[in-house]
């Protein structure tokens, strides 16, 4: 997936990413476009930041849904945790090696100043960032 700039650098590329994982990839993409845009993290924060995943359709989707299950790393705020609950959803702790059901991505970042590239490699998997 590739991200564009808008304002003074209007169309220039702003960074290629993926995050692999079946059912977690289109979340693991979104959770991505969140980190690097709004919160204005970096590659490696961005990927290394705790996710989340609505469990796969066998598990129901949410509130509307019997079953909605939400799967969460350690290390979401609380209070968030606390909202989804009280909304009606199921969640679901996931650590150790499971983790690895949250997708594993890399990120490479371009500085749409300087043209410098900066990457990151999702710690949840193997894999690595390369730009050249």
């Amino acid at each position: 997936m590739t991200v564009h700039t808008a304002g003074e650098h209007a169309g220039a590329l702003h960074a290629s990413f993926g995050v692999m994982g079946g059912y977690m990839q289109p979340q693991g993409h979104f959770q991505m476009v969140v980190n690097l845009i709004d919160l204005g993290m970096s590659p490696q924060p961005a990927l290394d930041a705790p996710r989340w995943a609505l469990a796969g359709p066998h598990a129901g989707l949410g509130v509307g849904e019997e079953g909605g299950l939400v799967q969460v790393e350690a290390g979401l705020d609380f209070a968030v945790l606390a909202e989804l609950a009280r909304r009606g959803h199921r969640l679901a702790p996931v650590d150790g090696f499971h983790r690895g059901a949250f997708g594993g991505g890399q990120i490479i970042l371009r500085d749409p100043h300087t043209g410098v590239l900066t990457g990151g490699s999702d710690p949840r998997k193997d894999g690595c960032a390369v730009g050249w």
